[in-house]
């Protein structure tokens, strides 16, 4: 209908000039043909059944058409923008969506790591929260419950979108972060950047990655005492390929393949170039393992063990070194001390540790700063998929998107459907990340058998049951060999040490009536390092007792 003067209305489907009786007279008014035949000309244009209705006293479509590829949203926002008033749709009963057209609008801008993404969308007058609207796109919901009961429905271009946008990135105070090494989403999704910088830094990426051809040799430092294997040449020139694109990595060859030794590689290399100190955080039972290795095989590396009761008195030391050692439970109770330190990269040995996401560990770990951070495992997976993603949150934080997002589109479909697609997809995005060599790929290069000695200190326990029983056989024997001689005080001699190495394997071995307990950190750190390291592999063990 068109309004004219006096509140007369016309229906513009309808020829006639509306006629109206003033006292002694009729009115005729005579109607604007042209803008009449310009609005015919605008509904028939709204939808091909209008065009044929030009006799009817009114347009009208089924309901069916109404809602047909979101006809209604975009005809009543062409009517809004027209100027044309649209009436009653409150009171229609078999719509249940609101006559407005989502919009939505996006930011960008760039932190260290992040890109953070800032998305609005509102429906009208009414703007929607962002985790609302995570919340019906992570529920694969095409539509957005409004304030007045009504629907509000996505576009299908941007659902598309937004769901890459939540997959990818993780949502913090208002705002989408996706990680740095996803770059090549916020470029795929976001065509139209106005920020110079961020245009200029995914060119940056994109023209770096384009010249990569190959992982480069690098120079094995001088002062290195070992001759590394061919894998091990390759796992040191990977972790360099990393530090050039800024990447955390995972180590994950085989127990007994010297990932220990390829990582001090690194370091020692690292050293030479970056004053910053690095961390090495390790199971309590591999600290000597690693001072060791040092000894061994680099030993001009400045290092300081931080464990132990007086630890604290180590600060000075700290700032001196070029790489601290300390163990997982250290870093749980003095992360507010170590949480002030930059490091230049942070190390992971049997990363397994930081699997469970709810764990101290895990949360105390990933408030450490670093440059650049590796871990090292010869088991990233020992449950089941979703292990691997605190261990790569770590290293690349928001890399494999959300943690519920990663459940439902990989840890679930691999682990309880095994699907494999998806499995090889997952493959696919880690692979740059991820280095793993078993014994059976690199056989031909390994020695016939490696030997490897783990260090273990008795706890107090144990401890107190060794000094009794040393105290004991000490003043036994000097009485012995000053009465009898040493030659007829050797049977005793042999008694007590039998008795003493007994008590360094188990108390409980010790064939006394009195029970000593049966603490030991031999069996604890020999079945640790067979829950932690050995993966299905087949073992024996032998024993002397």
């Amino acid at each position: 209908q068109v309004l004219y003067q006096d509140e007369i209305k016309t229906n513009i489907l309808n020829q006639h000039s509306p006629l109206v009786k003033k006292a002694d007279s009729i009115q005729i008014y005579q109607r604007e043909e042209a803008y009449e035949e310009e609005f015919r000309q605008f509904m028939g244009e709204l939808h091909p059944e209008f065009a044929k209705q030009h006799y009817d006293e009114f347009y009208y479509l089924p309901i069916s058409s109404v809602m047909d590829d979101n006809w209604f949203f975009t005809a009543f926002e062409k009517l809004a923008e027209a100027g044309i008033e649209v009436f009653g749709i409150n009171d229609l009963k078999s719509v249940k969506y609101s006559p407005y057209q989502a919009k939505i609008s996006t930011g960008i801008k760039s932190g260290i790591d992040w890109f953070d993404v800032e998305i609005q969308l509102s429906f009208g007058d009414e703007q929607i929260k962002l985790t609302a609207l995570k919340k019906a796109i992570m529920r694969n919901e095409r539509f957005i419950k409004l304030s007045d009961g009504k629907l509000g429905i996505l576009p299908e271009e941007w659902f598309n979108k937004l769901q890459k946008i939540f997959r990818a990135g993780e949502v913090k105070k208002g705002e989408v972060k996706i990680s740095k090494l996803r770059f090549n989403i916020v470029d795929e999704l976001f065509e139209d950047i106005d920020d110079a910088e961020i245009v200029k830094e995914l060119a940056s990426k994109k023209r770096k990655l384009k010249k990569f051809k190959q992982i480069k040799n690098a120079k094995i430092p001088d002062n290195i005492k070992a001759e590394l294997r061919d894998y091990q040449l390759a796992g040191f020139n990977w972790m360099n390929f990393l530090d050039e694109f800024k990447w955390g990595g995972l180590l994950a060859d085989d127990m007994g393949l010297g990932k220990t030794l390829q990582a001090l590689t690194f370091i020692q290399n690292q050293s030479l170039k970056v004053k910053k100190p690095n961390l090495a955080i390790v199971p309590t039972s591999l600290l000597f393992n690693w001072q060791n290795e040092i000894e061994k095989f680099v030993p001009e590396l400045k290092y300081v063990v931080y464990h132990g009761g007086d630890r604290k008195e180590l600060k000075d030391d700290i700032k001196k070194c070029q790489l601290i050692i300390t163990s997982y439970g250290v870093v749980t109770n003095d992360i507010e001390d170590l949480r002030k330190i930059s490091f230049n990269y942070i190390f992971l040995d049997e990363s397994q540790a930081i699997k469970n996401m709810a764990s101290k560990r895990y949360k105390a770990c990933r408030l450490l700063k670093a440059q650049n951070r590796i871990a090292m495992t010869g088991t990233p997976i020992e449950n089941n998929t979703f292990d691997l993603y605190s261990q790569m949150n770590f290293l690349n934080p928001g890399f494999l998107g959300m943690a519920t997002s990663f459940k439902t589109e990989y840890s679930k479909p691999i682990d309880g459907k095994g699907d494999q697609k998806i499995a090889k997809e997952l493959q696919k995005m880690i692979s740059p990340f991820l280095l793993r060599r078993t014994k059976d790929q690199v056989a031909k290069e390994l020695p016939p058998k490696i030997e490897d000695y783990i260090y273990c200190e008795m706890e107090e326990e144990q401890m107190k049951v060794y000094k009794a029983f040393r105290n004991k056989y000490r003043d036994y024997l000097l009485n012995k060999i000053e009465e009898d001689g040493l030659n007829k005080s050797k049977l005793h001699v042999l008694e007590g040490l039998l008795k003493l190495r007994q008590i360094c394997d188990s108390p409980a071995l010790l064939s006394d009536k009195e029970n000593y307990g049966d603490q030991s950190v031999k069996i604890n750190t020999l079945l640790q390092h067979i829950r932690e390291k050995t993966g299905n592999h087949k073992i024996l063990i032998f024993s002397q007792f």
